[in-house]
């Protein structure tokens, strides 16, 4: 028996002892219904399924991380239209946005896997240096910023188990690269006006927009 089953029984029998003192007087019908829903509940937990939640009462975070990580609830990686997909300079690297994805879940190699009650954010890249000269780019420092100007770095740990491993190196001329970048946003941030931001050797950031 589930703890929570173990409490409704316990409940129950507290409310069973509790009308067995009072035996001298009729038992009002308000509660020989509460403990027929207390045995209902019992049953139903003990069949398996979830513990019902007081109405109105306050979502539990862990509750709810815990039911996607068990996949209680379904988590298919979402896909967003790309309002261009024209690519971008950035010191002679030319970055190109194929897609932008947002899912609770990620799953690496093995057993790892990684879960979060807000957004891993998916952006995919191809990148290609157009240039004359190798160039450099430290793509592990762009960020995500919303609409309202909040930025959102690369999470190191997402990266590490869903995205491009090696991102920060020299590119040669003409090379060419598959890029996966992970970051971790709320649902919020997934609104027009979101973009990606690149730094440049100028010190300028280069804009690609997602949304």
């Amino acid at each position: 028996m589930s703890p929570t089953a173990r409490g409704l029984a316990a409940l129950l029998c507290a409310a069973a002892l509790l009308e067995g003192c009072k035996k001298e007087e009729p038992a009002p019908v308000t509660e020989d219904r509460t403990l027929e829903k207390l045995r209902q509940e019992v049953d139903r937990v003990n069949q398996g399924g979830a513990p019902s939640t007081a109405p109105g009462a306050p979502e539990d975070p862990n509750a709810r991380l815990a039911g996607l990580a068990t996949g209680h609830e379904a988590d298919q990686a979402r896909t967003y239209s790309l309002p261009s997909k024209e690519a971008v300079k950035v010191d002679g690297l030319s970055l190109q946005p194929t897609a932008l994805e947002s899912l609770h879940s990620l799953s690496g190699t093995g057993k790892v896997s990684l879960t979060t009650t807000d957004l891993f954010v998916r952006v995919k890249l191809e990148a290609q240096n157009t240039g004359g000269a190798p160039v450099n780019v430290p793509l592990s420092q762009a960020r995500l910023v919303d609409a309202e100007g909040k930025e959102y770095p690369i999470t190191s740990d997402a990266q590490t188990v869903g995205g491009t491993r090696k991102l920060d190196h020299s590119w040669e001329r003409e090379q060419h690269e598959s890029l996966v970048l992970l970051f971790e946003a709320p649902p919020a941030a997934m609104a027009p006006g979101l973009a990606l931001l690149i730094p440049t050797s100028g010190g300028e950031n280069a804009r690609i927009p997602l949304q």
